[in-house]
């Protein structure tokens, strides 16, 4: 149902009823009483979440298909437009406050809870604990409860580096093939776009080598104490940030291919530049807060 208010593009546009909220619901519902199960050690927990994983996918793959066809059809317009701006505004505006909250997990950690930890007025209870963050002897004999195996700490050379300016590359890239796209260049927008999903892949390769790396020779695991806990929520989230940003600039650039977007008319790729350059400016404060300081 649409009304028109000057020419043939709909002033307004609303689609007929959907199955898609509902169904993916379902299979979000899925994925969360299997994770629940697996983790608490039912196997069948783990087939239930890959089924509702799975499930979940393909209701997206619809419905974002229903999405791009109205949007190739002409059906949005400028209010429309408007909508999908501040809804993805906002969508980051959240994702800025998730990592908000663990930025400042890691910073109460370390400048209150460490402190107090360390004070003359626990000495007596652990005498052996130091109150150094980070150190490479925190451990059994320094944690305060002396259950934390012995572990090594992280630094910023090489891959952290490696992966910054893999990060910033991305961007650049990013911009000239947007910058493309504006000047009605589409082949070099392609271009530019294989690179930036080329390197979100590539960081994403460095990373998991990464972990593997701290997890078999530094012994630094998710349960190292407030350090590991705090380096791989902040990290691993990221990550998964870096693997949907991704994705999204993959979506778009096959769309391109298609033919898909016009120099004035390009909310979807601006949509996934705005998630990518914000995946990198968290990446940047990851990189001096979690490496170097």
């Amino acid at each position: 149902m649409s009304a028109t208010s000057h020419g043939t593009t709909p002033y307004y546009y609303v689609p007929a009823e959907s199955r898609h909220p509902v169904m993916a619901a379902i299979g979000l519902g899925f994925v969360i009483a299997g994770a629940g199960n697996w983790v608490n050690g039912h196997t069948w927990g783990m087939y239930l979440l890959f089924v509702g994983i799975a499930w979940w996918l393909c209701v997206l793959y619809q419905w974002f298909g229903d999405a791009i066809r109205e949007s190739e059809q002409g059906l949005y317009s400028h209010r429309i437009d408007l909508s999908y701006r501040w809804s993805m505004s906002w969508f980051i505006f959240s994702e800025v406050m998730f990592f908000g909250a663990f930025f400042t997990a890691l910073w109460w950690a370390r400048a209150h809870s460490l402190p107090a930890l360390g004070s003359l007025d626990n000495a007596i209870l652990w005498p052996d604990f130091k109150a150094v963050w980070p150190s490479v002897e925190m451990g059994a004999t320094a944690s305060p409860a002396g259950i934390v195996e012995p572990f090594q700490t992280v630094g910023p050379f090489w891959l952290p580096t490696i992966n910054t300016a893999l990060l910033l590359t991305s961007g650049v890239t990013l911009t000239i093939a947007h910058h493309a796209l504006q000047a009605d260049q589409r082949s070099k927008c392609i271009r530019f776009m294989w690179m930036t999903v080329v390197l979100g892949i590539v960081f994403l390769c460095v990373q998991g080598y990464e972990y593997f790396h701290l997890y078999t020779e530094l012994n630094l695991k998710l349960n190292s104490g407030t350090y590991g806990s705090t380096f791989y929520m902040l990290t691993g989230f990221h990550g998964l940030h870096v693997f949907i940003g991704m994705l999204m600039l993959l979506v778009i650039t096959l769309r391109l291919q298609k033919g898909h977007f016009t120099a004035k008319k390009h909310f979807g790729f601006e949509g996934a530049a705005w998630y990518w350059h914000f995946v990198d400016v968290v990446w940047l404060g990851l990189y001096i807060l979690v490496y170097w300081m």
